[in-house]
């Protein structure tokens, strides 16, 4: 498991290679909505003050974040905004635009860089994602003395394809340990608003045995 001083140092970007799966949309943290345009996950109070992207994503895409519901507001408000940088990213390969304002908006530094290197692949190879993506088992940590937040949890891309958006043809993979994966956030309130906690830093490690069981 990534420790919470691990995060103070600079975080390790992994790219996710296509064809077995990337990035995702909205589903399930206990409430969320489909593949509709507002789905967003529950945010700390005054939250509703402040305007945020579209993190929608096409029909064919689900996203899955089978989270417990925190009670504290505060690592509810980490966590909901984890999952919506996560969409953001599935928001901006779907649009095929790495400059894409979602992704800019639920991350800073380190993670908005993963963020766009993960987007300009997808865009550069002439993929799209597609499937069912599930995100799980997470666990909230507090980093120091600050506001920061470690955000982790597992991943399972086992159906989670990628598409060429020319043809429409799908790339088809069969489950296997490169379909579990561990995300590593470090969350914080964005500057602009506190109501929203933005990515700071990322790692994201591979077959991960433990995602798996």
């Amino acid at each position: 498991m990534t420790t919470a001083a691990a995060f103070t140092a600079t975080a390790t970007l992994l790219l996710t290679a296509c064809g077995g799966g990337d990035e995702s949309s909205p589903e399930d943290i206990k409430g969320a909505g489909g593949g509709s345009p507002s789905a967003s996950a529950p945010a700390s109070s005054g939250a509703a003050d402040v305007k945020r992207p579209d993190v929608s994503v096409p029909g064919d895409l689900k996203l899955v974040f089978d989270f417990e519901q925190p009670s504290d507001a505060d690592e509810a408000a980490a966590l909901g905004d984890a999952a919506n940088f996560i969409r953001a990213m599935d928001h901006g390969i779907a649009q095929q635009d790495p400059n894409d304002p979602a992704y800019q908006f639920y991350s800073t530094g380190g993670a908005q860089k993963y963020a766009k290197s993960q987007i300009e692949a997808w865009v550069k190879d002439g993929w799209t994602v597609t499937g069912e993506d599930r995100y799980f088992n997470a666990d909230i940590e507090a980093v120091g003395q600050g506001d920061s937040t470690l955000v982790t949890f597992c991943r399972n891309q086992a159906k989670f394809y990628s598409k060429k958006v020319k043809t429409g043809k799908v790339s088809y993979t069969d489950e296997n340990l490169d379909s579990y994966q561990k995300f590593s956030l470090l969350m914080s309130p964005s500057e602009a608003s506190e109501a929203v906690w933005q990515a700071r830093q990322i790692e994201v490690q591979g077959r991960v045995e433990e995602c798996k069981g």
